[in-house]
């Protein structure tokens, strides 16, 4: 019986047991950003602005103590090896954030790091006054997320640098440059991907971004997410360029752009990233990135690879408790592409971590519910469409999973009627 998802049927959103606490964050999506310049004069006010030390937020905006990131290194504390959550556009989103804190119980660990989804540096800039309030949403969090890193792409140095203060004054814990988005829209603005053509640029870019996140404390540090390369494998050329530069950390995609994520991540690409690491830049910290289905499977590519840590993208997708010590969703419950690992070998996989909870198919309803309900109050102005690639997920791997998908597609168009789908649902099933 799934008891703990019984409401009201009359129940409004505002008062659904499922409805996430609200963040007294949430103003920073909706206020003004003062200091930020508009297209008139842009490139001198930037630069007068980051010249003075200017103040990028408007005093309306509440952002709670700001943490004591600005006086340290957070990459130096972690454990290792450690996991993080990939920056992915319209799923890592501040409502699935929480959940993943929430769920994978994160306050208080050493082990694991959260991204936002990347923000465009450009748009902080330049967008209009409403434009900028809808990429602020993509920088709310909470401190139960922490250690946080906010992910930023631009061409711009200026633009960089600017961005890079905003972060700094937010209170994130790190800044990462996107180096690796396949996305055309993207790189045709130079950016993403399309910066492994330009490594001059590209170094730029990452002087800005570390000017811009300095403070009289010592300032947080500039991380870099990117590929092997793009058309071909480029690890003895376009890493070493970055290593130079320094950087914190540097997350490693083990695919090609060209490759996008149609073949197996080349894990073994990144242990030769490991050796240029310990020539040229010994303290910056190696994140692999790449098909990474479980904790046990990080575990083992890392012990092969030698990195320091796993970014985890994919497997995330309707598995908030992914981080959890001993909660999991069975591999075999979840739509994961796995680029021909076969059934038996992903049952072998769920099996081999010892003490294990599995999560059952009412919590994972019960948490799609609650889910819904936070998306819709932190992200009022997104699209809620956006939340059925997460109902895919969640709904998979168990009886009458695919007629419930079908009424979610047709019907999930407001956390009210994702409630009612479900619960009609789980009425169904204990008749």
């Amino acid at each position: 019986m799934l008891d703990d998802l019984s409401c009201c049927p009359n129940q409004s959103a505002k008062q659904s047991k499922w409805k996430g606490q609200r963040s007294f964050r949430i103003r920073a999506a909706y206020s003004s950003i003062q200091g930020i310049p508009c297209r008139k004069k842009e490139s001198s006010q930037i630069q007068s602005g980051i010249a003075k030390g200017v103040t990028l937020l408007s005093p309306c905006i509440v952002v709670s103590g700001l943490y004591n990131a600005t006086t340290m290194n957070f990459w130096q504390q972690l454990e290792k090896p450690f996991l993080a959550v990939a920056p992915m556009a319209d799923v890592t989103d501040a409502a699935f954030r929480r959940l993943i804190a929430k769920y994978s119980e994160f306050p208080g660990r050493s082990d694991v790091v959260m991204w936002t989804e990347f923000v465009a540096a450009d748009g902080l800039v330049r967008a209009t006054p409403e434009g900028k309030e809808k990429l602020m949403a993509d920088l709310i969090y909470t401190d139960e997320e922490r250690p946080i890193v906010a992910q930023l792409f631009s061409s711009t140095p200026e633009h960089m640098e600017y961005a890079a203060k905003l972060c700094l004054e937010l209170g994130f814990d790190g800044i990462d440059i996107n180096m690796g988005c396949p996305d055309r829209s993207i790189e045709k603005q130079g950016c993403g991907s399309a910066m492994i053509k330009t490594p001059d640029v590209a170094l730029e870019v990452i002087a800005a971004a570390k000017r811009g996140a300095k403070s009289e404390k010592g300032g947080i540090p500039v991380s870099v997410k990117t590929r092997l390369g793009y058309l071909e494998d480029e690890v003895e050329t376009w890493i070493p360029t970055l290593l130079r530069a320094a950087p914190a950390a540097l997350t490693i995609h083990a695919r090609t752009r060209k490759d996008m994520s149609k073949v197996p991540a080349r894990w073994e690409r990144i242990a030769r990233v490991v050796e240029l690491r310990d020539a040229l830049s010994p303290d910056t910290k190696i994140i692999g990135n790449g098909d990474v289905l479980s904790q046990a499977d990080a575990a083992q590519k890392l012990a092969a690879c030698g990195a320091d840590g796993a970014m985890v993208g994919r497997a995330l997708f309707g598995n908030p408790w992914f981080f959890h010590p001993t909660k999991r969703v069975p591999l075999k419950l979840l739509a994961l592409p796995t680029h021909g690992v076969n059934r038996d070998e992903i049952i072998v996989a769920d099996k081999s971590e010892v003490g294990v909870k599995y999560v059952s198919m009412e919590e994972r309803l019960r948490v799609m519910v609650e889910h819904s309900y936070l998306f819709a109050e932190l992200l009022p102005f997104k699209s809620f469409a956006t939340m059925k690639k997460h109902y895919k997920a969640y709904v998979h791997g168990f009886p009458g999973a695919a007629q419930l998908r079908a009424r979610l597609m047709e019907e999930g168009n407001s956390p009210d009627k994702v409630e009612v789908v479900v619960l009609d649902f789980i009425a169904e099933i204990n008749n």
